[in-house]
């Protein structure tokens, strides 16, 4: 199964929590920088070591499935929309080939709990969810946002 979180608005102990009910296997980070500041118990380093040590979770940083610089940069400063956001990243996605990277890079874990992680507090405007739809069409499976 796949399965997305973010950690903005989510304590260690909440974050931590879910990953461990759900049985998260491997977790993917999807984020473009993951060694911000502001990213606290998730940032790079740390978070591979508290996935290991809370729940002996595997971590991967991977930013095939990131957006690019201009595209954050430009969503945040509000110069493209959520929609044309996700037009923009869908191509992204059609240029990388993600759905046979996926298959390639990421069928060996189909049978075990993947979750893809962002910052983003709910799915409904990150890339994650995108991603996500991604993994669900190439490993037959189905995703869950925690």
């Amino acid at each position: 199964m796949i399965f997305t979180i973010g950690f903005t608005q989510k304590s260690a102990q909440v974050f931590f929590d879910l990953l461990n009910e759900n049985k998260i296997d491997l977790l993917i980070d999807i984020r473009l920088n993951n060694t911000s500041q502001l990213a606290g118990f998730a940032k790079f380093p740390d978070i591979q070591f508290f996935l290991k040590n809370i729940g002996s979770i595997n971590y991967i940083h991977d930013t095939n499935f990131s957006p690019t610089e201009d595209l954050l940069k430009n969503y945040k400063s509000k110069k493209v929309s959520w929609d044309e956001y996700e037009d923009i990243f869908e191509n992204i996605m059609l240029k990388r080939r993600i759905n046979n990277y996926i298959q390639d890079q990421y069928a060996k874990y189909s049978n075990q709990n993947i979750c893809l992680l962002c910052s983003e507090p709910t799915e409904q405007h990150c890339h994650r969810r995108l991603v996500a739809e991604h993994f669900e069409e190439v490993l037959k499976t189905k995703v869950k946002h925690l």
